[in-house]
């Protein structure tokens, strides 16, 4: 994904092998995970990121490297995956993302994940684009409804990879579908949006 000089602040690219370092220290961070399971060792990051290299080669798609140009090399990751577990609303594609600390707070995430969106319904002719997070995520929360997605509570659910009972188990499930993204006109039309490289 990338911008032309003056429309857009951000640049969605490929992986690089100097994110490797950045992006551990933002797996390792326990504000970052605040909402996952566990921080990640190095090994464990670098592996991640084999992870979402292999999903990009196979699909066409996955998370791409948040770069804020002058700013920040490394801002972390937004893009698109295949929603790995069965649940109620699968198979489907979900949008996500995990950003550095120093990238808080400045509009970076809904600004790329709406440049995500549209390249997923006017270039990959999806559908529909389902996120989700803990039931205390506030933030990403309120990320996926400033990207026009929607959610019902009879759609929370309980993620199946964590056991029963831990804190972070119980999920709420938003979605987007390609006409109600169209009707709210939450891409840019001019195209100021980051678009796919």
């Amino acid at each position: 994904m990338s911008t032309e000089p003056g429309r857009s602040r951000i640049l969605l690219r490929p992986w690089r092998k100097n994110d490797l370092e950045p992006c551990a220290a933002m797996n390792a961070d326990p504000e970052v995970m605040r909402y996952f399971p566990a921080v990640l060792n190095r090994s464990e990051s670098d592996y991640l990121v084999r992870r979402i290299e292999d999903h990009i080669s196979e699909h066409g798609f996955g998370l791409w490297v948040l770069e804020i140009p002058g700013k920040l090399a490394f801002a972390g990751f937004v893009g698109l995956l295949r929603v790995p577990f069965e649940a109620h609303f699968t198979p489907a594609v979900e949008i996500g993302w995990r950003l550095a600390p120093q990238a808080w707070g400045q509009g970076y995430a809904t600004e790329a994940a709406q440049g995500v969106l549209s390249h997923a319904f006017h270039v990959l002719g999806m559908k529909e684009i389902v996120s989700f997070t803990t039931a205390g995520n506030k933030r990403s929360q309120a990320v996926m409804r400033r990207i026009g997605m929607h959610t019902r509570v009879e759609e929370n659910f309980e993620h199946p990879r964590l056991p029963a009972g831990h804190p972070l188990r119980v999920h709420v499930l938003y979605r987007l579908r390609r006409e109600q993204w169209l009707l709210q006109s939450a891409y840019d039309a001019a195209g100021g949006l980051p678009r796919i490289l």
